[in-house]
Formats: C-alpha cells, structure tokens, sequence
C-alpha cells in the first residue's frame, strides 16, 4: 500500500496542459558541455554507467542530479536509428529514439538496485508511449541495460513490482540492450537547475522533485533539501 501510494503521488502530479515537447526559446547547436552541477569524477574511480527512459528528460535528469553517488547526468537521445539526430527530428517520432538519461555513477556509494528503485517510483511505467501531457515514441519507459548483471536485476526488479500490485496496471517498461546514445543540445542540459522559473519546471517538475525529496532524504546529495 506504501508503495501505491507514493506512486499515485508522485506520478500523476503533472496534470498540467504543459508538455517538454514546447520549443526552447534559444536553439543552440549541438555543442555538449556537461551539467554545471555535475561533480568532477575523481582519476582513476572505477564507475558505472545506467541509461533510463522515463519520459521527458528534464525531470529524468533532475531527479537523478540529486542522488549522492551521482557524479554525471546528461540528457540525450538513444535506441533508434538516426546518428545524432536533433530535437526537433526525435520530435517528428521518425527516428526510433527515446529521450533518454545516461547516469554516471560510483557503485560503491549508490547500487544499480537503488538506481532501479528511483527510476521506478518516478514515473508511471504503466502508460505506453506517454508521460502525463507528453505523448509519442520518445517518451516511452524503457531501461537500456550495459551488461548481464543490470539485465537480470532490471528484469527482477520489474517482475516483483508486477507480482506485488504496486500498480493498478501491468508494467510497460522496456528492458533493451544498449544501443547507442547521442547527447542532447546545450538548452536540454541542466534543464531545471537553469530554467528553475519556466512554466514547464514550476508546475511539473518542481512539484514531482519535492517529493522525491522527501522519499528519498536518507540518499541525496549533502546539502539538497
């Protein structure tokens, strides 16, 4: 019950008419800088990378910034077969790509379990193609795994949460091997830590992030409340 009722929380609090789909005031070329909160990863620390589609990258990428053991998050496109497509093409669901995560991070300070845990309880993997008002191939759930071992677990992990009714619906998500990944544009990164004032970020992800907070206290960041 616990479980369901985070979930209904967290996950259906966007039922504002916005959508990451709006067009970005300042187009940029695909020039990638990474996040200005990102930490800088330590020479010679033996870390892990996790790929995670849970609809709009911009509320992908805040949740995960905030996790302690967290050291890089970037957003960007992958699973399809366009080389480095752009915004505006993963619009035109053409090209077989999703928005996606790539999560870098230190094994020893936060697992691919706890990982999974996140990417569960922060959207609604129950919806096909569809996240609140975001709707289309590049916001389907899916999991793009790097080796056997996030396989196995991920596979795990989703047959548990079918078996224990968390949801009212079957899950969805995708469990894929990794494919590919094309950073998204310089506008996409860091999205809510620069553009905290945007419609998009007040209403749907500020409200998803406060949550999260509090569920996830004892793993965050020093200093993120």
């Amino acid at each position: 019950m616990l479980l369901k009722f985070y979930f209904t929380g967290l996950c259906f609090i966007s039922t504002f008419c916005l959508s990451c789909a709006q067009p970005a005031k300042n187009k940029e070329t695909k020039e990638i800088t990474h996040n200005m909160d990102n930490k800088t990863i330590p020479a010679g620390l033996k870390t892990d990378t996790a790929y995670f589609g849970e609809g709009c990258f911009w509320c992908t990428e805040a949740f995960f910034q905030r996790l302690n053991g967290v050291y890089e998050v970037n957003s960007g496109y992958g699973g399809g077969h366009v080389p480095n497509p752009t915004y505006e093409q993963v619009c035109d669901k053409n090209t077989g790509h999703v928005e996606l995560a790539q999560i870098i991070y230190d094994p020893k300070v936060v697992s691919f379990d706890e990982l999974l845990e996140v990417f569960w309880k922060t959207h609604d993997p129950t919806t096909l193609n569809q996240q609140g008002a975001d709707v289309g191939p590049q916001y389907r759930s899916v999991i793009f795994y790097t080796n056997e071992e996030q396989r196995q677990k991920a596979e795990a992990y989703k047959l548990a949460l079918d078996k224990s009714g968390a949801f009212n619906k079957p899950i969805v998500t995708a469990i894929e091997p990794f494919k590919n990944f094309y950073p998204a544009e310089n506008y996409h990164q860091n999205y809510y830590n620069n553009n905290g004032d945007a419609p998009y970020c007040r209403f749907v992800i500020r409200p998803k992030l406060e949550k999260f907070e509090k569920v996830f206290k004892n793993k965050l960041k020093p200093g993120v409340e």
